[in-house]
């Protein structure tokens, strides 16, 4: 046994298999992977990364075993150890890139698990790599303690990442959490006892959404790295599946190597000049219609490019998904029945009808570029009247 010290949960107790796949050169890869992508340029604390989350995602993982047998309790261990191996360089920065090309989502790695060093270390423990796929995707029973509606993965990230960013809106009582979970007709539930703590969770990540997760800058660095990284692939030959491998350090090489815009767009996350933001709004300037558009994005682009006389690359148009908690589909158990979280407190209910205020469709371009993109992108999207309200993510 070997133990880790952790600012997040003092110390994390590593056994014989914990070690020998974090010596595996798939676990010290996410030693190079932040955890929050170019989140640092907003916040320099911001450095964590995927291994020491991983880290924390086994420690608590390890609560919620101890009614299992010894082979279960490996599994699900090597689950939570191994559940980020399938994260691309710079973390949910490529992520939509490299699914939209491999057509597998960073936690399909059973092909990662069945070559390799971790493999090894698999077989030497007579543990399935197929069932620990399972695990990562939420696809058994015991799985939901890593991917569910309130899983251990999230209540380590957002106290991490509140930490390391200095946002104090990560205080979540996950002692608490863990204490409350329970299986009922394989399902993982809440106990009632662990209501409160549920809500605060879910607090926090309305809160860290726009000013962390979501934040304009950070936004706006992850979507010129995706076109990047999306040029190169298009235009150099760069192939999704070694893209997936890269680490941040390989993947900002090969960008400052290439030609052209992707070497443009390196040199200017190097120096911190970043694109401007040329449209900014919510559903209110435009209606929930506009989310149709995120089908054909590349033509929206390069049609406002085109009317704005500018290189198509140089335009950006971010329009997220129409924003969920899927936290909304966890369970309480009340007087022996499983209800709906956001059916057992009017604060859940209320945060789901909030979270559409946080969304935001932007368009992005360098600064010289900024007032005739502005004007195209404006009527290209038809955008209603300025509707004159502070927002959270105006800060």
């Amino acid at each position: 046994m070997k133990v880790i010290r952790d600012p997040i949960h003092d110390y994390i107790e590593l056994d014989e298999l914990a070690l020998s796949l974090i010596d595996t050169p798939s676990v010290q890869r996410l030693r190079r992977i932040r955890q929050l992508g170019f989140s640092n340029l907003v916040y320099p604390g911001a450095n964590h990364t995927r291994f020491e989350h991983s880290l924390g995602v086994y420690h608590l993982a390890g609560f919620l075993t101890k009614q299992m047998d010894e082979h279960q309790q490996k599994e699900l261990q090597a689950a939570a150890l191994l559940h980020d191996i399938g994260h691309g360089p710079f973390s949910h920065a490529t992520e939509n890139l490299i699914e939209r090309y491999t057509k597998k989502s960073h936690d399909e790695v059973e092909e990662l698990l069945k070559k390799g060093a971790v493999a090894d270390v698999l077989r030497e423990n007579s543990l399935s790599p197929s069932s620990i796929a399972k695990q990562i995707k939420g696809e058994t029973y015991q799985g939901q303690i890593i991917n569910s509606e309130i899983d251990v993965d999230r209540m380590d990230y957002l106290v991490r990442d509140s930490h390391y960013t200095g946002v104090a809106f990560g205080l979540i009582d996950h002692v608490r959490l863990i204490h409350e979970l329970r299986f009922n007709e394989n399902k993982l539930v809440l106990g009632i006892g662990g209501l409160h703590a549920a809500e605060s969770l879910l607090v926090s990540r309305f809160l860290m959404h726009p000013t962390v997760y979501f934040h304009h800058v950070s936004r706006i660095a992850e979507s010129m790295c995706t076109h990047a990284a999306g040029y190169m692939i298009e235009n150099e030959g760069l192939k999704p599946g070694l893209l997936l491998r890269m680490d941040d350090v390989t993947f900002l090489m090969e960008l400052r190597n290439s030609k052209g815009f992707p070497a443009d767009i390196a040199k200017r996350l190097d120096e911190r000049r970043l694109f401007k933001r040329a449209l900014y709004a919510g559903f209110e300037s435009f209606g929930t219609d506009v989310l149709k558009h995120r089908k054909k994005i590349k033509r929206v682009e390069n049609e406002i490019a085109e009317n704005a006389g500018v290189e198509p690359e140089y335009v950006i148009v971010d329009i997220p998904e129409k924003p969920r908690i899927i936290e909304m589909k966890a369970r309480v158990m009340i007087n022996s029945k499983m209800i709906p979280i956001d059916k057992a407190s009017s604060l859940v209910a209320a945060l789901g009808e909030a979270q559409l205020d946080n969304w935001r469709l932007g368009v992005f371009t360098p600064a010289e570029y900024r007032e005739k993109v502005s004007k195209a992108a404006r009527e290209f999207f038809e955008v209603k009247k300025d509707v004159k309200q502070f927002k959270l993510t105006e800060i």
